[in-house]
């Protein structure tokens, strides 16, 4: 009598039981490994965004860009630093750029799609670091998301 070769209903159900075990084990580590990658691309969009503020506030000390005495020096929206705003000190009429495109926030929830500029949290440069609340201008950004991030630190505090 020939013997037939292949899997019996038991060996099958046995494979399939250890690849879903794998599969339930490496679904938390993507999730972490996405995490992580949103964390990284916040913390460099905050760095770059406020690379950019303060590049804003010294061309104000430089006297390259024009501000009433009445103002802080500080860029008046985010859009500015992308919009460009007039050199003073280039005869041509030129302009100053400080950011070639404003990245989004990739913890804010309710944003997708949105306005880069509506997805940050801004504080006006008369309000405290606890009463984060904007002005008219911009003096620091933050996250708008309630989330914290790995490490414990709420996103709003980075």
């Amino acid at each position: 009598m020939p013997r037939q070769t292949g899997f019996t209903l038991i060996e099958t159900l046995a494979a399939l039981t250890l690849l879903a075990l794998l599969l339930s084990a490496s679904l938390p580590l993507s999730e972490l490994a996405r995490r992580r990658a949103q964390e990284a691309e916040l913390r460099h969009s905050l760095r770059q965004i406020r690379t950019a503020i303060d590049a804003y506030r010294q061309a104000v000390t430089d006297k390259k860009i024009d501000a009433s005495p009445d103002r802080s020096g500080y860029p008046p929206s985010l859009a500015s630093l992308v919009d460009g705003v007039p050199d003073k000190s280039d005869a041509g009429g030129g302009k100053l750029y400080f950011l070639r495109r404003l990245p989004a926030d990739p913890m804010c929830e309710s944003c997708d799609g949105a306005d880069p500029a509506a997805s940050w949290d801004t504080r006006g440069y008369d309000s405290s670091a606890e009463a984060f609340a904007s002005g008219g201008d911009v003096y620091d950004i933050r996250s708008k998301s309630l989330r914290k991030g790995i490490n414990g630190i709420p996103y709003q505090q980075w």
